[in-house]
């Protein structure tokens, strides 16, 4: 079990690592998952007490663990999973899970067929603004003629209170005129600091 739960695990790493764009941490963790959840569950079978002490210790790990991405938490997953049956003793069900899994889910990447060009458009826009602006409704007009979506994320104040960050999601008609659409802001803004970002859902605190 050990022997095929490593190498198993070794290889899944590797196919993935042509999706997921993560740390080096984060692939020796997926490689060495199956081995790890293989060989607590060879511990725990048929102990119902060590059973639930193990869930109790998964449920520590998973909220003292920083949020990943969908791909990450996908590839934990297929790993715990392939560990369960190595654990189990079924060592050909394991090793296709994992491999298997690993090839279909580089399929449906490569093919894109779930991609939504709206969703993979949304950035993210930081606005610095002097303390007396007032900045409700101040860009709406540059927003109406440039996006087709605009979002306020909150508002921040930031040096010693002198100043605000608005910070919006939003979305370009025309990625091409992001440069005229950051000239029309920096008229409003006094030239202060203007950034637009890729969004992700870990954005969503300034």
């Amino acid at each position: 079990m050990a022997g095929a739960a490593i190498v198993t695990g070794l290889i899944y790493a590797w196919l993935m690592s042509f999706r997921i764009k993560s740390t080096r941490r984060f692939f020796v963790v997926t490689a060495v998952l199956p081995f790890i959840v293989g060989a607590v569950i060879t511990f725990v079978n048929g102990n119902i007490g060590a059973g639930v002490a193990v869930g109790g210790a998964f449920g520590l790990i998973r909220f003292r663990s920083a949020p990943g991405s969908a791909d990450e938490i996908a590839a934990i997953l297929f790993s715990m999973g392939s560990g369960i049956a190595f654990g189990m003793g079924y060592i050909g069900y394991g090793v296709v899970i994992l491999l298997g899994l690993a090839l279909l889910y580089l399929i449906f990447a490569a093919l894109g067929i779930f991609d939504h060009k709206q969703l993979a458009a949304e950035q993210m826009l930081k606005i610095t603004i002097p303390e007396s602006l007032e900045y409700n409704g101040v860009f709406d007009e540059i927003f109406s003629r440039y996006l087709t979506k605009s979002e306020s994320m909150g508002v921040k104040t930031t040096g010693m209170g002198s100043m605000f960050r608005l910070t919006y999601k939003i979305q370009m008609k025309d990625q091409k005129e992001e440069k005229a659409f950051i000239d029309e802001l920096r008229t409003r803004n006094g030239n202060l600091e203007i950034s637009i970002l890729p969004y992700s859902e870990k954005d969503k605190q300034l």
